[in-house]
């Protein structure tokens, strides 16, 4: 059974773009809108880190959480990443959803309202139980560390 994502608009939000959606059937993530109060463009200068809101504050289910990854294109044509890809939306919090844009690239970059800027993504938490011993188990790697297994094939 899928969950079911809660989820409300803050005062001053354009909710005419309606609620993310899955741009086809067989996507994994659901798209994000940047939503503006002012539907202005915002600058985001080569180097430079840069909060949009998205308009929207959810209610995820106990055992779930909401994962903000990157939209490959933003990538790929104008080095627009998350900041902290992917961001992790716990399911006890209710404060507005906004997503941190980062320009890799070499030019400025212009988001303007009602872009599809990152992409929502709806995943299982596990909890582990951590447990302190005297001392690790040994395995085949065992401390080799970045790069210890070889390069690619």
């Amino acid at each position: 059974m899928n969950p079911v994502i809660e989820m409300t608009w803050d005062e001053g939000a354009d909710s005419s773009f309606g609620l993310p959606a899955y741009a086809t059937p067989g996507a994994a993530g659901a798209d994000l809108r940047a939503n503006f109060s002012g539907r202005a463009d915002v600058v985001v200068p080569p180097g430079a880190r840069v909060l949009i809101g998205t308009g929207l504050r959810l209610a995820i289910p106990a055992g779930y959480e909401v994962q903000i990854r990157p939209r490959s294109g933003l990538a790929l044509k104008h080095g627009i990443t998350l900041a902290n890809a992917p961001g992790t939306i716990d399911s006890d919090y209710r404060g507005p959803l906004g997503v941190i844009l980062l320009n890799t690239g070499t030019e400025v970059f212009a988001v303007r309202h009602g872009d599809r800027i990152a992409q929502m993504v709806v995943a299982p938490v596990v909890q582990a139980k951590f447990s302190q011993v005297p001392e690790l188990d040994t395995t085949l790697r065992s401390t080799g560390g970045f790069g210890s297994t070889g390069r690619g094939s």
